[in-house]
């Protein structure tokens, strides 16, 4: 999956109902920007600040309302993958590593040092970890399906329990 530089003139947003609470989805004109769980009003304004661009609220963009019908699908188990434009803002070496994200497939699970060899990091597994928590597009991005070396679930931005839900969704089994 490539990525695309986001547009930031316009922030839009729209939030809908999940299995795992209220999610909040971000876009430019074309492209989805964010997938958020918690901390709305501060992530819009954070966003806002970054970027100079003004938040509206459009939950008729097309790109949003592609977004939530495909998140609508995947948590009533109807979807494995997501065919969206996407466009998250970060760091070479984030963007490297949230595209090496979208290759774990649905119901599978990957380690922080396994992703850092997929992207010829091996010794990069820590930061991997600090990018793959600051994925911005959460769920569509994967991130949920990097785990301990273990095989224990490790930390989620969204909290253990709301990666448990997505993974258990999946029918992922992890040590808890």
């Amino acid at each position: 999956m490539r990525f695309s530089a986001p547009n930031t003139d316009v922030l839009h947003f729209t939030a809908i109902d999940s299995p795992v609470g209220e999610i909040l989805l971000t876009a430019d004109d074309e492209h989805l920007t964010g997938v958020y769980l918690d901390g709305f009003d501060s992530v819009l304004e954070r966003l806002s600040l970054r970027t100079g661009a003004e938040a509206v609220e459009s939950p008729d963009l097309p790109v949003l309302v592609s977004a939530s019908a495909q998140l609508g699908e995947y948590f009533a188990g109807q979807r494995t993958t997501f065919e969206l434009p996407l466009a998250p803002s970060g760091t070479d070496f984030q963007l490297q590593v949230w595209e090496a994200l979208t290759t774990i497939p649905f119901g599978t699970t990957a380690g922080y040092g396994e992703l850092a060899r997929w992207i010829d990091r091996p010794r990069a597994s820590r930061a991997v970890g600090a990018a793959n928590g600051r994925n911005p597009i959460s769920i569509i991005v994967p991130c949920h399906r990097v785990i301990g070396a273990s095989g224990a679930l490790t930390g989620y931005a969204w909290g253990e329990e709301r990666k448990r839900t997505l993974l258990d969704l999946e029918g992922v089994t992890a040590r808890r």
